[in-house]
């Protein structure tokens, strides 16, 4: 069927974090709001069709996993990622976030180091100092609109006390595509000092223009010091369904994992988690392919519009998610002044780049998987407060 992701959805009212809490977070209601890492898009018409189907039985007991739920990941994974895997890899978690707080706790001691490679995904901060775990960044290097990884930086920040490096691929924020070469580089210096490997690949989905995902269970020689998170959250949209699963090929790795997992009492997904997860994987092919088209265009559109109207600004090259990462560092502005030109001038609610690291500073990240209109509004409001510098 062809879906209409033009469709406007008024979200306000369905305690949505990204629509209803603007006022709590950024201290105003009137804000044209493109930051958390949610669609303004519906579901796949089969997701949504599973869940009222389930919901009109009517008992919302215990809920367990059968083989058809196994089933349609190993096939998604198998035909949109080429990865073989098995029923007895997958570990099922309420969220990415959660199995990385539990795979902190598993495989690493309070006041050992991990390493995280901002700008990233915030959140990885909090796990890791939260469970007294010591963050050490290496960051990224910017080479023009391009990022790459800093394998020397890295070797030389790897101390006795270094057990642990959380990998972000495809990279949020930086919309980055590892490829095949630096990974099984960043995977050998690891394997070769001891470093286990959590990769956080939960855009993997999320790929445009000819870039190529390469997961981390496709390297063998790796699956000794390394698990993998997926989940259906950003490719179908069910964030709120907090269905995610950890992928482990090591027999060992996996039985202390599934511990901690059992320990912790989390195991277990909510009903509609199950049946989004399940209908998503099997039947979801189809809209995602018509999303990611729509995606990609609405990047080429925000491109296009601020070459032509907000040349000061850069819009870096999108591989992968749904998150453009776009330099302001040509207004020659502070990184507060920016913060107030985007939220109190233009009315936009945006993640602010220094919130993924110092490394962020001077950029801000826009959540483009949403309607055109929404997004042509927001480039409107910001050319508008930007001429009124020159």
């Amino acid at each position: 069927m062809k879906y209409d992701f033009d469709e406007l959805i008024d979200r306000r009212g369905t305690v949505s974090i990204k629509w209803d809490y603007l006022n709590e977070i950024f201290g105003s209601d009137d804000l044209t709001s493109m930051w958390v890492a949610d669609m303004d898009f519906k579901s796949p018409e089969p997701v949504i069709q599973a869940i009222v189907e389930r919901a009109q039985h009517g008992v919302y007991g215990y809920t367990g996993k059968d083989d058809h739920f196994f089933e349609s990941v190993i096939r998604w994974m198998k035909d949109i990622h080429h990865v073989r895997t098995q029923k007895e890899w997958y570990i099922p978690t309420p969220g990415v976030l959660a199995g990385i707080s539990a795979a902190i706790n598993t495989f690493t001691q309070p006041g050992d180091e991990i390493i995280v490679q901002p700008p990233v995904y915030y959140p990885f901060f909090s796990s890791i100092e939260n469970n007294g775990r010591r963050l050490v960044k290496n960051p990224l290097k910017m080479q023009g609109t391009h990022y790459q990884m800093d394998l020397e930086d890295l070797e030389k920040k790897i101390t006795d006390r270094t057990t642990m490096l959380i990998l972000s691929n495809p990279h949020n924020p930086v919309g980055r595509v590892w490829e095949e070469n630096t990974l099984q580089q960043l995977g050998a210096l690891c394997k070769k000092k001891g470093i286990f490997i959590i990769a956080d690949e939960i855009h993997a989905d999320l790929i445009f223009n000819g870039h190529q995902h390469h997961s981390f269970l496709n390297f063998e020689a790796f699956h000794s010091h390394s698990m993998v998170f997926i989940a259906p959250s950003k490719t179908f949209n069910l964030a709120g369904l907090a269905s995610a699963s950890a992928v482990i090929v090591d027999e060992e790795i996996r039985r202390r994992f599934q511990n901690k997992i059992d320990t912790w009492h989390i195991g277990g997904l909510n009903l509609f988690g199950v049946m989004g997860f399940q209908a998503a994987y099997q039947f979801g092919k189809e809209w995602h392919e018509q999303m990611i088209s729509y995606v990609w265009e609405n990047y080429l559109f925000m491109v296009d519009y601020i070459e032509r109207h907000i040349p000061s600004l850069k819009v870096f090259p999108l591989e992968g998610t749904y998150l453009a990462w776009v330099d302001f560092r040509g207004l020659n502005l502070s990184h507060e002044k920016v913060n107030d030109l985007c939220l109190n001038q233009a009315k936009l609610a945006l993640d602010e780049g220094m919130m993924f690291g110092y490394e962020g500073s001077g950029f801000q990240r826009f959540n483009i998987a949403c309607p055109r209109s929404i997004l042509k509004e927001a480039l409107e409001k910001l050319a508008v407060q930007v001429k009124k510098l020159a």
